[in-house]
């Protein structure tokens, strides 16, 4: 297979990023006509997790590792003004990214927090909806992080995830590891 010409380089592996991949992996384009291409341009993530059941206007959302902030705005849009939205990262950097694309759409239900995953300092049963992109594969105590997400979701939410997961061995070689990528 080969890459995209919209893909991120990441040492061996590519996979695709901005405006181009969220179109081709099936994001609402009402919604992404919304968010400014300076936003659309820093999308990084593994697939669309919005396509497993809708968010409703009015819902608390909560995204678990949310880089630049892209799918944090794109929810906060589906949620409207009366809904909210908080986005957590590990990275302060990355907060700081999303921090400035939250000031480029000026939503006043959103705000970002530099936090892990394994540690949600959050009131429990906060939220309706957890989403997560690419991310969840990268903690190292999925078990706790999954009780946190767990504990700050209410009765009857949903975990929406985008993400890998590995099924059988892993590849011994490096090749196998970029060969098996888009599997």
């Amino acid at each position: 297979m080969s890459s995209p010409p919209f893909a991120l380089k990441g040492g061996d592996v590519d996979y695709p990023t901005g405006a181009p991949a969220l179109r081709m992996i099936g994001y609402e384009e009402a919604i992404l006509s919304l968010l400014p291409e300076s936003v659309q341009a820093v999308y990084c993530g593994v697939g669309n997790p919005f396509s497993l059941g809708a968010i409703d206007p009015g819902m608390a959302v909560i995204d678990i590792g949310c880089g630049a902030g892209v799918d944090t705005l794109f929810a906060a849009l589906m949620v409207g003004p009366g809904g909210r939205v908080v986005g957590i990262d590990i990275t302060p950097e990355m907060v700081e990214r999303a921090k400035a694309n939250l000031k480029q759409v000026k939503l006043p239900n959103v705000s970002f927090y530099q936090a892990s995953a394994e540690q949600l300092d959050f009131l429990p049963e906060g939220f309706d909806v957890a989403i997560s992109n690419g991310v969840l594969n990268l903690v190292v105590n999925k078990e706790q992080a999954l009780a946190e997400i767990y504990k700050v979701m209410k009765l009857g939410g949903r975990l929406m995830v985008a993400d890998q997961v590995l099924v059988g061995e892993p590849p011994q070689s490096k090749t196998g590891i970029v060969d098996s990528w888009y599997r």
